[in-house]
């Protein structure tokens, strides 16, 4: 007779606490990046702005923080915005990073508690799980299934990518 067991678990994304701030922040990142490498103009790099946005953003827990931190994030996240819009106006012809856009494009318009957000820049499919941990509440990463035979042998497995429902 031949058993098999078969198990499912979460295969962690290697991707940090994802907040929108975070989020946003990689976008500016990587809009400035991609302005410098094809030569756009830019009207405002926001530099200045910019280091001092992230210095607001800092201790953010602590109650006296609290605001100053909040006020960052909502000038971070239009800030972004503005640059991610310009970028677009800069590419006009060129399609080449349409889904690159397209996918900032979501990330701003994402709110707190939105369906369906995306977690991470470089690994868009990423879902977040809730778990019965008591030390780990949410993991983010994909459901994986597992086959394993008596011997402890894996005679399959499988990643789902968005049928995952959490408990």
């Amino acid at each position: 007779h031949d058993t098999a067991f078969i198990d499912s678990t979460v295969q962690e994304k290697n991707i940090t606490y994802p907040t929108d701030a975070k989020l946003h922040k990689k976008i500016v990142k990587k809009v400035l990046g991609l302005v410098k490498k094809l030569g756009l103009p830019l009207r405002q790099s926001y530099t200045f702005v910019l280091k001092q946005i992230y210095r607001d953003q800092r201790f953010r827990n602590h109650p006296k923080n609290r605001k100053k931190a909040l006020r960052a994030d909502r000038r971070l996240r239009t800030i972004a915005g503005r640059l991610v819009r310009e970028l677009k106006r800069n590419l006009k012809e060129n399609h080449n990073y349409d889904k690159l856009l397209e996918l900032f494009e979501t990330i701003l318009s994402q709110r707190r508690n939105s369906r369906k957000k995306i977690y991470s820049i470089h690994e868009p499919e990423v879902q977040c799980i809730s778990k019965g941990k008591e030390h780990k509440k949410y993991e983010f990463g994909n459901k994986v299934s597992i086959i394993r035979s008596v011997t402890g042998i894996i005679l399959g497995a499988m990643s789902f990518r968005n049928e995952y429902d959490g408990h």
